[in-house]
């Protein structure tokens, strides 16, 4: 392959990935796989995502969604090389994965690599990580690092190419886990295409960049119709389905009628079903 040069107006054209330059200077981090590194990067790159999506738990810690499949996908390795990464990442401390029940997509906290957090035990104690000063712990028996190089190594950065494709990926990772999509495929083997259309569809109205969208004929604000959509469950989706299998009038544009149907399914599934109940139970079936 032949590639170009980078010429004086286009050295700042790109978007980057940013991976703390401590992680390749300093001795505690030596530990680490490159490959770790890259990847502790690439979360990192998604905590401002979340911060941006709310995504912050009860206790105001920001966590992220990326996959075993994402990380296969992002660092173009096998899964089993893909699960020693983020094990790698668990057993360092630089990131903590979380299971939040059945239905629900786990989350990943990414910690700090500049801060380091101890116990009041702890304090009481020294505790060398090579010649890096904890706290206000005085390490007497070691030279202290240079504080100064550290504050300028985290912020100049190595960087890795990346797009505005990323913000996809990650509305896809939590969608495809929230939506539950691989029990949608294996309860409706005949319509796979169709749910892979409703995911993109569901991605595509989050990550519009418009200030209203058309639902049901209405405009509604962006942000409104991405609430709606970030409550969407499995059997939202189911439902939606089952009602378009159900449906016999003419539909002149699906893109509407799913963008609708989705749009709705939270605030109607609950009385659809008590309507059937109804119905079954004044003809005798329960």
């Amino acid at each position: 392959m032949n590639f170009d040069y980078f010429y004086e107006e286009q050295s700042e054209s790109y978007a980057f990935y940013k991976i703390p330059k401590v992680l390749f200077t300093e001795e505690m981090f030596e530990g680490l796989t490159t490959d770790a590194k890259v990847l502790y990067g690439l979360l990192l790159d998604r905590v401002s995502l979340s911060k941006k999506n709310g995504w912050i738990d009860e206790s105001g810690k920001v966590f992220v969604y990326f996959t075993i499949e994402t990380v296969k996908r992002s660092m173009r390795c096998a899964n089993s090389k893909a699960c020693a990464l983020m094990k790698e990442l668990v057993d360092f401390g630089l990131i903590e994965r979380r299971k939040r029940g059945l239905g629900k997509p786990a989350v990943i906290y990414v910690k700090d690599f500049a801060r380091f957090q101890i116990s009041e035990l702890q304090a009481s104690e020294y505790r060398n990580y090579g010649d890096v000063e904890i706290g206000s712990l005085d390490v007497r028996k070691s030279e202290p690092i240079n504080t100064e190089r550290i504050n300028t190594d985290i912020n100049e950065t190595h960087s890795i190419l990346s797009g505005e494709e990323e913000e996809r990926r990650a509305y896809s990772d939590y969608f495809t886990e929230q939506l539950g999509l691989e029990y949608l495929h294996q309860d409706n083997p005949y319509d796979g295409e169709m749910i892979d259309e409703i995911l993109g569809l569901i991605v595509d109205t989050v990550c519009s960049g418009k200030e209203k969208i058309r639902i049901a004929g209405d405009y509604k604000p962006v942000n409104v119709v991405k609430g709606q959509f970030m409550k969407l469950t499995r059997e939202h989706v189911q439902f939606v389905i089952d009602g378009i299998k159900e449906n016999t009038t003419q539909v002149r544009c699906m893109k509407q009628y799913l963008l609708a149907a989705l749009y709705n399914a939270p605030l109607t599934i609950s009385n659809y079903y008590q309507a059937l109940v109804n119905h079954d139970m004044a003809t005798g079936k329960i």
